[in-house]
């Protein structure tokens, strides 16, 4: 990525519809907009007034490619903090790419996956954590991650880092005079108030960390495995929680011979559901192939519902399954609860796939076994992601070893070093101490355009 570059990109999704936005940014934005750009009334993108809509058209070698909207947003005030053009073109993918082909041949290259977001970061119109949120607006799949990924945007995450990074960087000068006159030794008194400041950052840095494992379910989904006997109502229970018939639901045993795969929102979670082949002996090739991959997607899931039929006694290979999964997250659900022969199951929330009934007290189930323990958004909003954990793991560790390092009256310079290993870790989740081969890893998965 070079900064010095004018670069253009489509910022909508391939494919036809009504309109296209085709984006254009960078020092010479404007002036290759004025070799291919023009209003209707013949005036230049270079002379139109910011933030303003007008109509006018693209063209290439004397000829009109399309009829289009310009809107023209001078740097700093612009997404990318660079003078910025977008223009809106009806949105064919012939006529998309010619009018990206025409900025193109007029002194623009082709955009990079998420360049247009790591320049905004590059000119200081958000910080790295705020950009990555822009990935995860985009890709959210329910309001609760919506909700997440848009505090992280307006610098939710980013304050409460600012936060800590203020109080490890009050303490680190503390020390530092210290060094600088080490007559003046550390008293006990105050060696306890640093080392209270710093339990203090710690306990915020294991609140970020506890919102870690939602952050994974709201970015990436929770894997769930639909288990147990044949016709029990797997595949009933997927579609209902789908909203919609996508598996085939038979009152023959053994109707799923595969794993299928689709995602439901459950309580603003998304959840991986699987379908998989009921567990029983079976003598025939393909069931079996069925279950051997049932049972794998059961190792692999983070939670398991352990779907049994109501209307039939609990028996030896029910609690045979039931202990299986005994160390994984795992759900029991009574199906056909109401048939009039359905029997209670202890510890199983009964539901009836056919009519909807306990479906309610089934996602509250799912939402609080997800949740549970203290794991869940901060107050804020804030929930983690991969990169944020790794990070703040390895500052954790290195407040840990200033503390000690404290209070075991070890050498002042061996307690600084250790502090600025914090500082520079917390600095990483909001780009303060970003690198090259960094940018270029998160950037490189934003779609083109963005």
């Amino acid at each position: 990525m070079n900064p010095a570059d004018t670069i253009a990109a489509v910022a909508t999704p391939p494919g036809a519809g009504g309109l296209a936005v085709v984006r254009l940014s960078g020092r010479q934005a404007l002036s290759v907009a004025d070799r291919c750009l023009r209003s209707s009334g013949g005036r230049l993108p270079s002379g139109f007034q910011p933030r303003m809509a007008v109509f006018g058209e693209v063209v290439r070698d004397g000829v009109r490619v399309d009829d289009v909207v310009v809107t023209v947003f001078r740097g700093p005030k612009s997404f990318t903090g660079e003078d910025t053009v977008e223009v809106a073109c009806h949105g064919g993918v012939l006529v998309t790419r010619r009018v990206l082909e025409t900025l193109l041949v007029s002194g623009a290259r082709p955009a990079e996956p998420g360049e247009f977001t790591c320049r905004a970061f590059l000119n200081g119109r958000m910080d790295l954590a705020q950009a990555e949120a822009v990935a995860d607006v985009i890709h959210a799949q329910t309001d609760r991650a919506l909700g997440t990924a848009r505090a992280q945007l307006a610098g939710a995450l980013s304050r409460r880092i600012e936060t800590l990074r203020d109080a490890l960087m009050s303490v680190l000068a503390h020390i530092e005079a210290h060094i600088d006159f080490p007559d003046e030794d550390i008293t006990p008194d105050t060696t306890n108030v640093l080392s209270a400041r710093l339990t203090t950052a710690l306990e915020g840095i294991d609140a970020l960390l506890r919102t870690a494992r939602e952050g994974r379910f709201l970015r990436h989904g929770v894997r769930t495995a639909l288990v147990g006997r044949p016709n029990a109502g797997k595949s009933s229970l997927l579609n209902r929680l789908l909203g919609h018939d996508r598996a085939i639901v038979s009152p023959v045993a053994g109707t799923t011979r595969d794993t299928l795969e689709e995602v439901a929102q459950v309580r603003g979670i998304p959840l991986v559901l699987v379908d998989t082949a009921g567990l029983r002996e079976s003598d025939d090739l393909v069931e079996r192939e069925g279950i051997r991959r049932s049972r794998e997607a059961a190792a692999e899931a983070e939670l398991i519902l352990h779907v049994v039929d109501a209307a039939v006694p609990w028996c030896a290979e029910e609690e045979a399954l039931a202990t299986a999964w005994s160390g994984k997250g795992r759900i029991c659900v009574a199906n056909k609860c109401d048939l009039p022969g359905a029997l209670p199951v202890p510890g199983a929330i009964p539901v009836s796939c056919r009519t909807g009934a306990g479906l309610e007290a089934l996602e509250q189930a799912i939402e609080e076994r997800l949740v549970s323990g203290g794991v869940g958004p901060g107050d804020d909003g804030v929930a983690i992601g991969v990169r944020h954990q790794r990070v703040l793991e390895r500052a954790r560790e290195a407040v840990l070893q200033t503390r000690s390092g404290l209070e075991q009256h070890q050498t002042l310079e061996l307690v600084a070093f250790e502090l600025r290993v914090a500082l520079t870790a917390l600095g990483e989740v909001v780009g303060k101490t970003s690198v090259d081969d960094l940018l270029d890893s998160i950037f490189s998965q934003f779609c083109l355009g963005k």
